[in-house]
């Protein structure tokens, strides 16, 4: 059992743990860090999801680093260029040499009087253990597990003669040409597969219980490929950077403010795409507004194109159970399949499924509350890299790791060990930090913190404040605690 001892552990070597890497090094360059991978690649989701047609629903303007300018011809980018582009950003900052991959944590605990994390992994699939110790840690896995997806439990699943897959773990050498699919579920995943099985299957139907808002966009941007052509490659990316995030935050405010008026929007663009080859009201117009759960993007119409070729079509209604040649509706009809594809969500898990204790007593993360996004109250020195629920998950996450370089920074000019945010317990106010209505939000709410009712301890998923308070905004606060070895115990025990 070896231990080793770095001042940042960083968890995960996905899109979050390069990018944090990357802003420690240029921010902190005097701090020692290690990347605790629990898999045997970098890229974290894009490497883990390797389904048919994979891609962002996100502009890769936006969903690219803020140091590091896109230069792919698609903004709405496959899945095996998100993973060369991150693997790319290792490659040049030399952060590689620095993962320690098959390296699962699953445990992390904190010691006041010394000030550090240990942090406990198994390598591999063995049991074997191997201890590392830190100073600050910096929680970079995402938030839902990645051994498993979400799949309900179905009736008669074993009655089923043909392939049952969830697109978290795609056979690679799966051949669906010729067959009937049916893909179970109405989120960007599901809406990502369809297009790209029809072009092979014989028939795909999107099984859902309820319809979801959805927005076609061009998967080029053609403004950015204009500004990139005529101006230097930095400054056309910032500039299209800026274009996107001011659409997405407005199109956002606009669906809190008007929804029926996006409401109409939507469906008029529905109308122009699909024009009287589906019911749009039964199948495309959703009981909540727009955002309540994420829109989903369909590039170039191609959902769209294939349910008018006549390749992919849309069945809403409620699983009876499955029967030996497809599923049997509530309605009675019968969806006949060779393979179904549980595109049904994913198991949310909070601090990457790892068990946190801070002296001795475990976190509980449901009953705390979360700082700026990224801390827990009580936790000391550990920050969890979370992106935007409604905008490009990196946006939030950049600005949580530039946030986290100065926290340390401040407490190295000061002279502090800890820093700890208090949450003040007379104000009463709990929301799920969480806030969207989707049932895989809705099934983990109890596993993530909860938010406060203003800033710091609410979440207003707002890139324009979020840059302005944590980029310049003091890192010391009334309710950031800051320690020095042995002050943090002896203010607890005068307290008590």
């Amino acid at each position: 059992m070896a231990s080793n001892h770095y001042d940042v552990v960083i968890v995960g070597a996905g899109l979050s743990g390069i990018g944090a890497a990357y802003h420690l090094q240029q921010n902190c360059p005097g701090k020692t860090y290690t990347i605790l991978e629990g898999r045997d690649a970098i890229g974290g989701t894009w490497d883990l999801f390797r389904y048919p047609g994979i891609r962002s629903d996100s502009d890769m303007y936006t969903l690219g680093y803020n140091f590091k300018p896109w230069e792919g011809e698609k903004a709405i980018a496959d899945g095996h260029t998100i993973r060369d582009y991150i693997e790319e950003t290792a490659d040049e900052n030399a952060i590689k040499d620095n993962i320690r991959f098959k390296r699962m944590v699953r445990k992390a605990e904190w010691d006041t009087d010394s000030a550090t994390w240990t942090v406990t992994t198994t390598i591999g699939k063995s049991n074997r253990k191997e201890i590392f110790t830190c100073n600050f840690l910096m929680m970079c896995s995402g938030y839902y597990r990645y051994d498993k997806g979400y799949t309900p439990e179905f009736d008669g699943v074993d009655d089923f003669a043909g392939q049952l897959i969830h697109p978290q773990h795609w056979p690679e050498d799966l051949d669906y040409s010729g067959k009937k699919i049916v893909v179970i579920g109405s989120g960007a995943t599901a809406m990502t597969l369809i297009p790209s099985l029809a072009k092979t299957a014989d028939k795909v139907t999107m099984l859902q219980r309820s319809p979801t808002y959805v927005l076609s966009m061009p998967d080029k941007d053609h403004v950015a490929n204009l500004l990139r052509k005529y101006l230097p490659a930095g400054l056309a990316y910032t500039l299209t950077r800026i274009k996107n995030v001011s659409l997405a935050m407005f199109m956002y405010e606009l669906s809190r403010r008007r929804p029926e008026l996006v409401k109409k929007v939507l469906r008029a663009q529905l109308k122009q795409m699909l024009g009287n080859s589906i019911d749009i009201d039964k199948h495309f117009k959703p009981s909540y507004n727009p955002w309540d759960q994420r829109l989903c993007l369909v590039p170039n119409a191609d959902l769209f194109k294939a349910i008018k070729n006549g390749k992919a079509d849309v069945a809403t209604d409620h699983i009876d159970c499955f029967v030996e040649n497809g599923i049997k509706l509530k309605s009675g009809e019968v969806l006949e399949a060779d393979i179904v594809v549980t595109a049904t969500g994913l198991d949310l898990v909070a601090l990457g499924g790892a068990d946190v204790y801070v002296d001795g007593d475990k976190v509980n993360v449901g009953d705390h509350y979360s700082y700026k996004g990224m801390m827990l109250d009580g936790v000391p020195n550990a920050v969890s890299v979370i992106g935007y629920t409604n905008a490009s998950w990196t946006l939030k996450a950049d600005l949580t790791s530039e946030y986290t370089c100065r926290l340390i920074n401040h407490m190295d000019a000061h002279g502090y060990d800890i820093c700890m945010p208090n949450h003040d317990v007379r104000e009463p106010v709990t929301d799920p930090l969480l806030d969207l209505s989707s049932g895989y939000v809705q099934r983990a709410l109890d596993k993530f913190p909860k938010q406060g009712a203003k800033a710091p301890w609410r979440v207003y998923q707002n890139y324009a404040m979020d840059l302005i308070k944590m980029r310049f905004s003091p890192v010391k606060d009334e309710h950031m605690l800051f320690y020095r070895v042995g002050e943090l115990k002896s203010e607890a025990r005068l307290a008590s």
